[in-house]
This record gives C-alpha cells, sequence and structure tokens, in this order.
C-alpha cells in the first residue's frame, strides 16, 4: 500500500531549498515566511521517514537520502505543472534580459532547466550590456534583467558575487619595457572599469590592445595571444592560464551578479526563482 499522496507544496518547498541553499531565499521565492518553510519540510520528512535536509549554522545541504529524492521531487513538478497546462492553449510570456558578462556556456542548460520545468512558458531572452538592458528593464520592455552591479542602482537583490581574474593565453609573454596590453569589452562595462581602476590603482601602465563587441570576442583576443583580459572561470577561452601572479598584477575583487525583478505571479515567478538557483550554482561552481 502506497499510502497517502504527498504534499506538492511541501515538494515544491524542498526543491527551491535544494536550489538556494536558504530557507530564507525558499520562503523569498514561495511569497511565505522562513517558519512555513520549516514547517513543509518537516511534514515531508515525516511522510516520507527520512531527514531530507542537514542544517548547519553557516550552511543549508541536503543530506543522502534528500539527494536521492531530489531528481524525483523535480520530476513530480514537471508532471503536475503540465497536467495543469494540458488545457491550456495560452502560453505565457517571460522576457529577461542577460548581461554579457553574465550569461556564461551554462546559458543552455539553464533554459533547459526552465524549459523543463514549464514547457508552455514563453521565453524571450536577450543578451547585452548591464546598462542597455536596464534601461530596457526600465522602459518594462524586461520583465527581468540579470545584470552586474550597476553604478547608481539599489534596486536588484543579489544573486551571487563572482570572482574574477587575470588571464592570457600559455604561449603569451609579457614585455615588462611595454605597457600591458589588455583585451576589454567595450564601454560601457562594469569589468572593464573595474579593470582599469584596479590596475591604475597598482601603478601598473597598461594599454588596451583589443575591444571586443563581446565575450566570445574577448575570449577569442585571448587566445590569439594579443595580452590578458580580466575575466571569470566560468568564461574562460580553452587553455587560458591565470598570470596574475606570475606578473604581479592586483587581485581583482568579486563582482556582484543582482535579479532586478517586478515579482510575475505564478509560472513566471517560478521560473525566475529557477534561474536566479541556476546562476547562483554556476557561479558557486
Amino acid at each position: 500500500m502506497v499510502g497517502r499522496p504527498l504534499d506538492l507544496d511541501a515538494v515544491w518547498a524542498f526543491i527551491l531549498i535544494a536550489d538556494h541553499g536558504s530557507f530564507t531565499r525558499a520562503a523569498e521565492a514561495m511569497q511565505t515566511t522562513q517558519a512555513a518553510i520549516s514547517l513543509k519540510l518537516k511534514r515531508l520528512e515525516d511522510r516520507l521517514g527520512c531527514r531530507l535536509v542537514e542544517r548547519t549554522p553557516r550552511h543549508v545541504q541536503l543530506s543522502a537520502r534528500g539527494l536521492a529524492f531530489l531528481e524525483h521531487a523535480r520530476s513530480l513538478r514537471v508532471v503536475h505543472d503540465r497536467a495543469l497546462t494540458a488545457l491550456s492553449g495560452a502560453r505565457q510570456r517571460l522576457t529577461i534580459g542577460i548581461s554579457e558578462h553574465v550569461a556564461g556556456p551554462e546559458l543552455p542548460a539553464l533554459i533547459a532547466r526552465m524549459n523543463a520545468q514549464d514547457p508552455r512558458l514563453l521565453m524571450e531572452i536577450r543578451i547585452g550590456s548591464s546598462g542597455d538592458l536596464l534601461q530596457s528593464y526600465d522602459r518594462r520592455e524586461l520583465d527581468a534583467a540579470i545584470v552586474r552591479l550597476h553604478a547608481g542602482r539599489d534596486d536588484g537583490e543579489m544573486i551571487a558575487e563572482e570572482r574574477f581574474g587575470w588571464f592570457a593565453a600559455p604561449h603569451w609573454q609579457y614585455r615588462s619595457d611595454e605597457p600591458l596590453p589588455v583585451a576589454t569589452l567595450a564601454e560601457p562595462c562594469g569589468v572593464r572599469v573595474m579593470a582599469g581602476q584596479s590596475l591604475d590603482a597598482a601603478g601598473i601602465a597598461w594599454t588596451e590592445i583589443f575591444v571586443g563587441g563581446g565575450v566570445a570576442a574577448v575570449a577569442a583576443a585571448v587566445t590569439a595571444g594579443l595580452g590578458v583580459a580580466a575575466l571569470s572561470p566560468r568564461m574562460l577561452p580553452l587553455g587560458a592560464v591565470d598570470v596574475g601572479d606570475r606578473l604581479g598584477l592586483p587581485p581583482l575583487p568579486r563582482l556582484p551578479i543582482l535579479i532586478h525583478s517586478r515579482q510575475p505571479e505564478g509560472r513566471p515567478r517560478d521560473a525566475l526563482a529557477t534561474l536566479s538557483a541556476a546562476f547562483r550554482s554556476a557561479v558557486r561552481g
């Protein structure tokens, strides 16, 4: 005998805890309280007869049984959502802008994850600079924007902080009697500004050797051996190496990734929560 069915809200709370690594963020995604999330999880654990989540003062992580149950929980959620939308011909649209320096090689997998969660959600994703995307968001052309921290803005929610380093091709040799050749993105770009300010503060002479219209172009310049570039490890071209310590270059600060959203309801809200959690996991590596 199988027994009574699982509480789907409790299953969804468990998935959000796993994705966000936080009871607080799971509560925000469900628009409820942390106490309510804890109660839902306890109800699910009691029903399954095992502990799914281990909590420490600093971390929230899944137990071995929680990891084993997570895949089944996701499958249950997908089947449930498909059943709800099977008879509805209408598609909800979600338009998201993602910064060029944030959208990494994981983007196809993240889109697939959102689609698996809600196949009937029509997604439109635009890639651009943080500044341009925020202007589009302010004009209400975007439902959400995932960008780097932008000067003068304090209305975003931080998803993660990403580290950066100085990278070059393994065969590239620096001539110490010349300014450091740097490959950058075109203005406006927060990473470009950060790199320049860090070098100036360290008293290191530098010059732009290449200006790219996208991260892929900058990565190509690095691979070609034109110079160094400030990149996050997620964005590295094949074979690039960190040359910061060897050249005595200044350490680069971590840069926040933020989501600006008007808190849509229903399926779009759930999709954004999934995307935010997926980016957080990708940045953590």
